[in-house]
């Protein structure tokens, strides 16, 4: 007969929590959404892609609009109406955030890794 913590143990493990945000690295991804992109938008994301590849990190597109969720999101989880995408949203279209030196610095605790 099992005993009471074999009785009331979660059905399956339970994950790991963590403050941090991981993104998603090469793998199947069975959802997606369609981004429409300016043509300069296009452009900047492929030179941060060319930048990246200098500093030695091999990263298609998807990736790293994948890690820039990821580091939004965790912004957002951590400093809530002070992050970056609440400040830079709350301003309005055409209106400039003005962000501070300091606000525009993550936690290191935050930052989800290209690793």
């Amino acid at each position: 007969m099992p005993g009471v913590s074999e009785l009331l143990r979660p059905a399956a493990p339970q994950p790991e929590t963590s403050d941090e945000r991981q993104a998603t690295g090469r793998e199947r991804h069975d959802q997606k959404i369609t981004v429409y992109l300016s043509a300069g938008e296009l452009l900047d994301l492929e030179h941060a892609r060319l930048k990246l590849r200098r500093f030695g990190f091999v990263v298609d597109r998807g990736r790293l609009v994948r890690e820039a969720i990821a580091i939004l999101l965790a912004d957002l989880d951590a400093r809530g109406m002070e992050s970056l995408a609440a400040r830079r949203i709350g301003s309005g279209p055409g209106e400039d955030p003005s962000p501070t030196p300091e606000s525009t610095v993550f936690p290191e605790d935050t930052v989800p890794s290209l690793t």
